[in-house]
């Protein structure tokens, strides 16, 4: 086991760096809306196929409307949430 003298530790600010802030978010968007695109994107994929599999014309029709309408309302939500709770102390670079 390697003995390391306590001067040799870096510290957060060596290891970040000068002028890093823990607290920003580096890509700009709010975290829970990344996790949020991926659940529901997810979710209605597997609703779509479901309906589209089993429905015969009539669910495939009803998948293609629901994908038509569903999606960009998904899209629009999130981007209006991504929006509001985006971090006006902590802009992205």
């Amino acid at each position: 086991m390697a003995v390391v003298h306590p001067a040799s530790r870096q510290s957060s600010d060596d290891i970040l760096g000068p002028h890093e802030d823990v607290e920003r978010e580096p890509d700009g968007i709010p975290h829970d809306v990344i996790g949020l695109t991926a659940f529901f994107s997810v979710i209605l994929a597997m609703l779509l196929g479901t309906i589209f599999v089993t429905g015969g014309t009539v669910g495939r029709i009803a998948a293609i409307m629901i994908a038509v309408f569903a999606i960009p309302v998904l899209v629009g939500s999130l981007s209006r949430r991504a929006e509001r709770e985006r971090d006006p102390i902590h802009p992205a670079r």
